[in-house]
């Protein structure tokens, strides 16, 4: 419900000026301030003063004369002068009546601290519902309930509207965490890797503002360079994938989505209140609207430096420049390993490294400078391999012996990165002066990592959000399709009150959405079963067809190989034996044998969450085995179809093994939109399977083989 409201606010007024209260207040009141030392309503209020928020700060608590040395309001409708922002910090049964002290000021932000409302069920729906049905009628904005608070660095605001314990440094990546634990730990761990902070938002429970508000507002933020998330719930994921699709398109966005296993999903719904979607229907969302997934905070961090940098590689080719060869090969191993390449370097740039390098150095990628390399010969042997056309990025790994200035090092490393488009990752290794050479570094905005396995994992990931970005989206074609033809199916199934269509049903569907079907006959006795010889022909398979038979090969369904009317009459005996008892209205299918292709499957089901996805990857009995399958929401871009062609793991089936010649790729991709525009025309599918879709081998021909789809239910 409430999710319903804010996005049918966000519609009304533009978000930027509505979160202005939020994030550039005037002035702030805490309501809920304590006198005592580390209770949430003190810290909160340390913190905008300390913090230098550049506007009044008014404590409100009716049993408080002083709080922090100021005058506290017993109601923030005593106090004097206006108030955008108020942060609600007393227990929850006390919050309803707070806001309608704030509704009555005119207050137009709240933050509400307190826990007890819709993560915990029962009670505290209600009295979360009552919270938003209040602010709705008097225009306030929400951040919260259960959450940590805001905070700003820019420094015409200074504020730190949370109980955080650590102040961010200022600079251009804004943070949302919906955990407000997890938030601490986020601006703790940005202080000390030196990524520097726009603006952070604990949005715990979401009941008003969400991430799409958040990604609008930051969108139009001059400062906010990159954005970071730690999501449990996306709440409205089409408008996520709407306004992320648009913003990603100019800053990047890293996720990490918690809830991957099935535990981790069940504590994301004890969590946080609201349901976690299923995995294929996250990676999908994500990828489409470019943003990158990473797999935890460690890694997030990884990357944000890298991204900080504000560096774009031209390719994924990495050139390695180091003073030892142990961590050269771990970053070469690790490089590879994701899906990097190391560049080869011209004979030109090798002969250039060669004249100012000892014998025994290599002077091809990786470069090994050998462990007597001074500044100064890093700074020969950078400047040539960052001005190689074979590399797009570069990782500098530096171990630091006695008697080498570590600091100088740094300062060459720095001067290079400035001097250059390429992206620059150190690694400097060893504490003799590593303190000096790490702020050098830092000060420089030069991201620095402690491994050679972290440098290459952050420019793996900088090469693929670079590529998200800037990837160009075709359009879906339109198809010209027979869809009154396919309405008369479905409308067939439906007035029966059937949920699945049956035989002449599916034919006539899929045919009329130019999906090609093998030669095919439903047969209800022995003589059609003869007849339908003329039709089909030898080798032919027969299938049982029944109502609640789903998967027929698992239950003795399938006979294939039949050669002949002898064959034939015993396969359709066998099959009513097994069948004709439990499903007295079976009938048998009998198809032309295909076995000259791939099996395929495409897919289509409908997420509690997401809705309605397809699904494209290896057939027959791999989809369940090897799971080897490619989601993507519906409706597909032309893009969509061949990133999930391309994406199958055992693609190399597709384009020749063993001898075999490749298969239609560009069919594939035409049957996936094919499938999209069927279900735009007909909202009434929610689950569709052509498995085994037999993919031929170029010149060969394609066909479905099996084929069911479920409606919604009647």
């Amino acid at each position: 419900m409430a999710d319903s409201r804010s996005r049918a606010r966000s519609r009304r007024r533009p978000a930027l000026t509505q979160l202005d209260a939020i994030f550039r207040p005037r002035s702030i009141a805490v309501v809920g301030a304590s006198r005592r030392r580390f209770q949430i309503g003190h810290e909160i209020v340390r913190n905008l003063v300390e913090g230098g928020f550049t506007g009044p700060v008014y404590p409100v608590n009716p049993s408080a004369p002083v709080v922090h040395s100021m005058h506290c309001f017993k109601r923030v409708q005593d106090i004097p002068g206006p108030v955008d922002l108020a942060v609600i910090v007393v227990p929850a049964p006390l919050v309803l009546a707070a806001a309608r002290d704030c509704a009555r000021k005119g207050v137009k932000g709240l933050v509400v601290i307190t826990a007890g409302f819709a993560e915990v069920g029962g009670e505290g729906t209600e009295r979360q519902a009552a919270l938003m049905e209040l602010c709705e009628k008097h225009g306030m904005r929400v951040v919260g309930p259960n959450c940590m608070g805001v905070l700003n660095t820019d420094e015409q605001v200074s504020m730190n509207a949370s109980f955080a314990a650590a102040t961010p440094t200022p600079g251009g990546a804004a943070f949302l965490s919906q955990s407000g634990a997890l938030g601490e730990a986020i601006l703790a761990d940005a202080r000390q890797l030196g990524l520097g902070v726009s603006m952070f938002a604990s949005v715990g429970n979401r009941a008003d503002v969400s991430p799409p508000d958040l990604l609008d507002y930051w969108e139009a933020d001059p400062r906010t360079q990159q954005i970071l998330m730690y999501l449990e719930a996306f709440g409205d994921p089409e408008r996520f994938l709407q306004t992320a699709r648009r913003v990603s398109a100019k800053k990047p966005i890293l996720v990490v989505k918690s809830g991957r296993t099935a535990r981790g999903a069940k504590a994301a719904i004890s969590h946080t209140g609201s349901l976690a979607g299923s995995e294929a229907a996250v990676d999908s969302l994500l990828n489409q609207c470019g943003v990158l997934r990473v797999d935890s905070m460690k890694e997030l961090f990884t990357l944000a430096a890298m991204v900080q940098a504000g560096k774009r590689p031209g390719g994924r080719r990495v050139a390695i420049v180091t003073n030892a060869g142990g961590p050269a090969i771990l970053a070469t191993d690790a490089c590879v390993s994701m899906g990097l390449e190391l560049g080869d370097l011209a004979p030109a740039t090798q002969r250039k490294i060669a004249r100012k390098v000892p014998e025994e150095a290599a002077v091809a990628n990786p470069v090994d400078l050998i462990a007597s390399a001074d500044a100064e010969r890093f700074d020969h042997a950078l400047g040539h391999v960052l001005a190689d056309r074979s590399v797009d990025m570069v990782i500098a790994i530096f171990v630091s012996p006695v008697m080498i200035d570590s600091a100088a090092v740094a300062r060459v490393f720095a001067q290079h990165a400035a001097a250059t488009d390429k992206p620059l990752a150190a690694c400097l290794l060893g504490k003799s002066q590593g303190e000096v050479a790490v702020e050098i570094l830092r000060e420089a905005g030069v991201p620095n990592y402690r491994f050679p396995e972290e440098a290459a994992q952050a420019l793996a990931g900088l090469a693929q959000i670079t590529e998200l970005r800037e990837r160009e989206v075709e359009a879906a074609p339109r198809f010209r399709v027979q869809k009154a033809k396919a309405a008369r199916a479905i409308e067939a199934a439906l007035a029966e009150g059937r949920e699945t269509l049956k035989g002449t049903e599916l034919h006539d569907l899929f045919s009329a959405y130019g999906i090609p079907i093998v030669p095919s006959l439903i047969v209800r006795n022995r003589e059609e079963a003869l007849q339908a010889v003329r039709r089909i022909g030898f080798p032919m398979v027969a299938k049982v067809v029944a109502r609640e038979l789903h998967h027929k090969s698992d239950s003795g369904g399938v006979i294939l190989g039949i050669r002949d009317r002898e064959e034939l009459l015993d396969a359709f005996d066998t099959l009513e034996d097994r069948f004709r008892k439990p499903h007295p209205e079976m009938n048998v299918l009998l198809q032309s044998m295909r076995s000259s292709g791939v099996e395929t499957f495409f897919g289509a089901a409908t997420d509690p969450q997401f809705g309605r996805m397809l699904a494209f990857g290896l057939g027959g009995i791999h989809v369940e085995i090897l799971k080897d399958v490619v989601f993507r929401l519906h409706p597909l871009s032309r893009t969509d179809a061949i990133e999930m062609v391309r994406g199958v793991r055992a693609r190399a089936l597709f384009e020749g093994a063993r001898g075999k010649p490749p298969v239609d790729e560009e069919e594939l991709v035409e049957v996936l939109l094919r499938l999209s525009q069927m279900l735009s025309d007909h909202p009434e599918i929610i689950e569709l399977d052509l498995n085994p879709f037999l993919a031929g081998y170029r010149g060969e021909g394609s066909c479905v083989l099996d084929m069911r789809v479920r409606l919604q239910g009647v």
